[in-house]
């Protein structure tokens, strides 16, 4: 669970924004490729208007391009005045500067490369992550788990199971099957997208050094071998490790003393999927099946198989078995298998299962062309025609996970069912037109709720928009996807990007909510942070707070608010899933890059 309860001991920050400032340029400042639809945001607190921008080349000063290209929107958020400044045209690759009167952007770069590695650079976080042996630490850590709790033989029940391995979940150790299933299929969705990004600069373990695999599938396998332990046998799966007593303070993992009964540092329970609520007396959570779970460990055991069977011969034929079984098994028991607290309200509130069928069936259907798989596809994908969050508001947290729904763009783009392919484009549009209409009508283009880990919907839909482009030649939504992905690299109200060391020299989170920030003063590089959320929803966050003055404090509203500061876990925590998920996008952005280079 991405929170943690802590005393908080940090110095303050400094600002990079003045205070005294009024007006402000937001920029994508990783930069944007030639052909790309080219969008900077101009933000006022003042009533002044403007009407035109120019580009100044950044080596020499000299004007290369000014437009009138310029559309006023209302106030927003925090801006009295803001304005969308478009300069598509502009493709001349190069270093520039936007000026507005006396107001100039930061530097940025037009260039086909300008995303180059940064595919392979985010598996950084990844790796400290790992459980087990972590090369970050240079150390092994939680080598004890863990103990059974929850299954209903009881001869089984509190015996120890070997489940030593996967990843972190957040700052804190929690483990969980509903974030590592995703986050290995979705890095393996990513590398069979786009193989040719990808590089082989580390071992297995995570260590430098080459091994003959692409670095991106030895992460998937180091989640794969987990997956395997927590699904040990046919009808036998487990569904996260350890709860939020994880949660006393900032800690190194190899240096864990939460005490789950069994003394500090001790194993950790284990809980068994029983497809009923689970957790203390005081705080259950609604659990209905084991679907949601299964599903998962469906579809990335079926993926899996298809991509390591080249390097993992045997391995890949015993996840195979394991997908079909752990398919049949969600279609036994539907409904959903939410994670357990035990000192919190807080746990991932999961209520949809049936696009974890979906995509598992899709898979499935892939690699064996039964056609029973893919009419049990179609019809779990009716059931959802849209993921639900898509147009909304708001949601609980985690409440329609995963984000983004997979099985409908294969059921779309890939079986070669004329029928289905007809239907599932038609639903996968329409969850983008939702969050189109919502963000429509803003400066920053941003359609998008935001509730507790925000930027994951931020990637979920800017990689839907991208799919659905490359797949149909629809470009109408093409200004909505780049303006999402200008959002996560500093075209936002804060002026920041949202991935740790990205750009190299310019302004990304440094004080996150991260045990390696505060007790070794290192940063987690390449983790995606949770991002903005409500104000109301961060006022009402227990345990949430900040531990200095907020440099970014002239940019919150009621719409959103977000801290760079380690004190705040709501906004500012990066996390594996979320950063797992920036796989496809970032790889497609890379092979685009080099498809423009070749051309």
């Amino acid at each position: 669970m991405k929170y943690c309860l802590f005393a908080v001991f940090v110095v303050l920050m400094t600002s990079c924004h003045s205070r005294e400032e009024s007006v402000w340029i937001r920029i994508n400042q990783v930069g944007y490729m030639p052909d790309a639809v080219k969008n900077a945001v101009y933000v006022s607190n003042s009533d002044g208007g403007i009407t035109e921008f120019s580009i100044f080349s950044a080596d020499g000063d000299e004007k290369v391009y000014e437009s009138e290209q310029v559309t006023e929107f209302p106030e927003w958020g925090p801006f009295q005045k803001s304005y969308r400044l478009n300069f598509s045209d502009w493709k001349e690759p190069g270093q520039y500067y936007i000026q507005v009167g006396e107001v100039k952007s930061p530097v940025f770069q037009i260039g086909n490369d300008v995303y180059a590695h940064m595919a392979d650079y985010i598996l950084q976080y990844m790796r400290q992550q790992q459980c087990g042996y972590n090369p970050f630490y240079k150390d092994s850590c939680h080598v004890k788990d863990g103990f059974i709790i929850y299954n209903p033989d009881k001869k089984i029940d509190s015996t120890h199971i070997d489940v030593i391995g996967g990843w972190h979940d957040a700052t804190d150790y929690l483990q969980y099957v509903t974030t590592s299933a995703n986050a290995t299929y979705q890095m393996l969705f990513a590398y069979q997208q786009n193989p040719s990004v990808y590089g082989d600069h580390y071992q297995a373990n995570g260590d430098p050094g080459s091994n003959g695999i692409p670095d991106i599938l030895d992460q998937a396998k180091w989640g794969l071998d987990w997956l395997d332990k927590m699904n040990p046998s046919e009808g036998q799966m487990y569904n996260q490790i350890a709860d939020d007593r994880d949660h006393i303070g900032f800690k190194l993992p190899d240096k864990d003393t939460a005490d789950y009964g069994r003394g500090k540092g001790g194993e950790r329970p284990v809980y068994f999927c029983t497809g009923k609520p689970q957790g203390s007396t005081a705080h259950q959570n609604n659990a209905t099946g084991i679907a949601s779970t299964a599903g998962k460990y469906a579809s990335a055991f079926a993926l899996g198989s298809k991509l390591l069977k080249k390097y993992y011969p045997e391995f890949s034929e015993r996840i195979f078995k394991k997908a079909s079984e752990a398919y049949d098994f969600g279609k036994k028991n539907p409904g959903v298998c939410q994670t357990a607290c035990y000192v919190s309200p807080y746990f991932y509130e999961e209520g949809n299962w049936v696009d974890d069928m979906e995509l598992a069936a899709a898979q499935l259907y892939l690699l064996t062309k039964n056609e029973i798989y893919l009419k049990d596809a179609i019809g779990y994908g009716k059931q959802e025609p849209v993921t639900p969050w898509m147009g909304a508001d708001t949601a609980r947290h985690y409440q329609w996970y995963p984000f983004i729904n997979l099985g409908h763009y294969y059921l779309a783009y890939g079986t070669g069912d004329k029928e289905a392919s007809s239907l599932f484009d038609h639903y996968y549009q329409q969850g983008i037109q939702r969050v189109f209409n919502k963000g429509k009508n803003n400066p920053f283009f941003i359609g998008i709720p935001f509730i507790w880990c925000s930027n994951n919907l931020v990637v979920a839909m800017a990689t839907q928009s991208n799919l659905y482009r490359k797949a149909t030649g629809d470009e109408q939504y093409q200004e909505m996807e780049q303006s999402l992905i200008d959002w996560l690299f500093g075209c936002n109200p804060w002026g920041t990007s949202m991935i740790i060391g990205i750009p190299g020299n310019g302004d990304f989170p440094t004080q996150t909510h991260s045990g390696a920030v505060v007790l070794l003063n290192r940063q987690p590089l390449g983790g995606l942070v949770d991002g903005p959320i409500y104000r109301s929803i961060f006022e009402q966050h227990i345990g949430s707070g900040l531990s200095g003055e907020d440099p970014y404090r002239a940019f919150q509203s009621s719409v959103a608010v977000y801290h760079d500061d380690t004190g705040d876990y709501s906004t500012n925590e990066p996390t594996m899933d979320g950063t797992a998920s920036l796989s496809y996008l970032l790889s497609a952005l890379e092979s685009e890059g080099k498809k423009e280079n070749r051309d």
